[in-house]
């Protein structure tokens, strides 16, 4: 339970992954694939945490650094993709409509992911610093517990998006969501290369 509260607590934060699960979710295109994806490598970062690897990346402060640039770099340019999506208008109108190739689609979830530095300071350097502090015998259950909230908003924020996509079709709608996600972007990105991780 313990596990499953911090790791609900801090994945439903809307970040550049949950971003892209909502986006995928509101035109229907690749759903099942990016939810088990983002849900699959949360598992592995949440297991590497609580098993060690958090306290490594936590001490070496060029890890940081490299994290901290690479990921504000991809997360503008993010931005500026979803910006002129939202200047141009009339794209992805119809669920599935423009849907981007598997492999493409999954290669971006995977960038917003590994190339996201608050994804290792959340799921691994702060939730593997909680599981570290309980008994060796209950780290697998913590994990769990962590790993089963990533499964539940990831399968809610991408199958809800899509039940809800037929009321989303309006030209308007999709320019908003793709505003909101390019000044999401941009924010998270000044974050990254205007203060240094810690």
């Amino acid at each position: 339970m313990q596990g499953w509260l911090t790791g609900a607590s801090l994945i439903m934060a809307i970040g550049a992954q949950n971003a892209l699960v909502l986006r995928q979710g509101l035109m229907r295109s690749h759903v099942a694939p990016v939810v088990l994806f983002c849900t699959v490598a949360d598992v592995l970062l949440i297991c590497l945490g609580v098993f060690g690897l958090g306290a490594l990346i936590a001490s070496n402060a060029w890890v940081l650094n490299l994290f901290r640039w690479g990921g504000a770099a991809f997360l503008i340019l993010y931005g500026l993709r979803a910006a002129q999506r939202a200047w141009a208008g009339g794209a992805a109108l119809q669920a599935g409509a423009n849907a981007s190739a598997l492999r493409a689609t999954l290669l971006t979830a995977a960038a917003l992911t590994f190339l996201n530095p608050h994804v290792y300071l959340d799921t691994v350097v702060l939730l593997g610093t909680l599981g570290a502090q309980i008994a060796a015998g209950q780290r697998w259950a913590f994990a769990l517990g962590a790993s089963l909230a990533s499964l539940m908003w990831f399968s809610l924020l991408g199958f809800g998006a899509a039940a809800a996509a037929e009321a989303l079709r309006k030209p308007w709608v999709w320019r908003a969501i793709d505003a909101l996600v390019a000044l999401l972007m941009w924010v998270l990105g000044l974050q990254l290369a205007l203060r240094p991780l810690a």
